[in-house]
C-alpha cells in the first residue's frame, strides 16, 4: 500500500511574502509602459505620441489592483 504524504500548507506570512514577489513583476510592468510613454513624450517634444502609453501603463497598474484585492479578499 502506498502511503501519502500530507500536503503541507502554507502559513499567511509565506502566502503573503509570495504574493509580494509576484505583484512586484506586475507593478514594474505598468511603470515600465508608462515610462516608455513619458520617454516618448519627451522625446518627440508631443504629447499625443506617449500619452496612449502612459494610459495603458495606468490602466494596467487599475487592473492589477483590483485584481490583487479581489484575490486577497479570496484568501481571507
Amino acid at each position: 500500500m502506498v502511503k501519502r504524504k500530507a500536503k503541507k500548507r502554507m502559513t499567511d506570512e509565506q502566502e503573503f511574502e509570495i504574493m509580494k514577489l509576484v505583484l512586484d513583476k506586475f507593478l514594474w510592468l505598468g511603470f515600465i509602459v508608462m515610462g516608455w510613454g513619458m520617454f516618448q513624450t519627451l522625446s518627440t517634444g508631443l504629447l499625443t505620441e506617449g500619452i496612449w502609453y502612459l494610459i495603458a501603463g495606468a490602466i494596467l497598474l487599475i487592473i492589477f489592483m483590483i485584481m490583487i484585492i479581489k484575490e486577497y479578499q479570496i484568501w481571507k
